[in-house]
């Protein structure tokens, strides 16, 4: 796959493979269609009918390969999400840690551009800042995934170690099995989606 980063994308908001192993490490990657909790058709890494790749029926008892759901992955971060990361923090430079926090961020409750806590990293108030991002801690399962990409965006912590959760879907209910699931390498099949 090209680099499909438009021009006025500054270097900084590049989906490089650790950018991207980092987001999935707070996802999980189901390769047929499934409904999330919620009762939304969703694949891949997280991908819904909503993103503008259809999902539902094309997956439905279809399973893809790991590579076309990363595809997909990578396309969707930038074409969809890097935009609005880099206006919440236009006139800013980012680190990669920092970037990519800010994306798993979005990419996650789709509020970067009104989320009180880069408005206070914008504005020099970090420690502000730092607390603000927990704020966003709903549901409950969620506080871990914040609190990865705090400690990410703030400290420059990282914590995706190149492998990922994937789960087959349990039928008739079409939810994922979660006792089944199984760590796959995915930094193989993502390098060849960048490169």
């Amino acid at each position: 796959m090209t680099d499909i980063k438009s021009a006025s994308t500054p270097a900084w908001a590049k989906v490089t493979a650790r950018v991207a192993l980092e987001l999935i490490e707070h996802e999980a990657i189901v390769l047929e269609a499934y409904k999330d909790s919620v009762d939304v058709w969703t694949w891949g890494v997280g991908v819904t009918n909503a993103s503008g790749h259809q999902v539902h029926p094309r997956y439905l008892d279809k399973p893809s390969t790991l590579e076309r759901a990363l595809e997909i992955f990578v396309w969707l971060l930038t074409e969809k999400y890097v935009p609005a990361v880099v206006a919440a923090f236009k006139g800013e430079v980012l680190t990669e840690a920092q970037f990519a926090a800010a994306l798993s961020f979005h990419y996650n409750t789709g509020a970067i551009g009104r989320a009180e806590w880069v408005k206070s990293w914008k504005a020099g108030k970090v420690a502000t800042a730092r607390t603000e991002i927990m704020n966003w801690r709903n549901p409950p399962e969620i506080i871990g995934r914040r609190t990865a990409e705090r400690d990410l965006f703030f400290s420059g912590k990282w914590s995706a170690k190149g492998s990922a959760k994937v789960y087959p879907v349990r039928k008739p209910s079409y939810q994922p099995d979660f006792r089944n699931v199984r760590m796959v390498d995915v930094r193989k099949a993502l390098d060849a989606v960048i490169a």
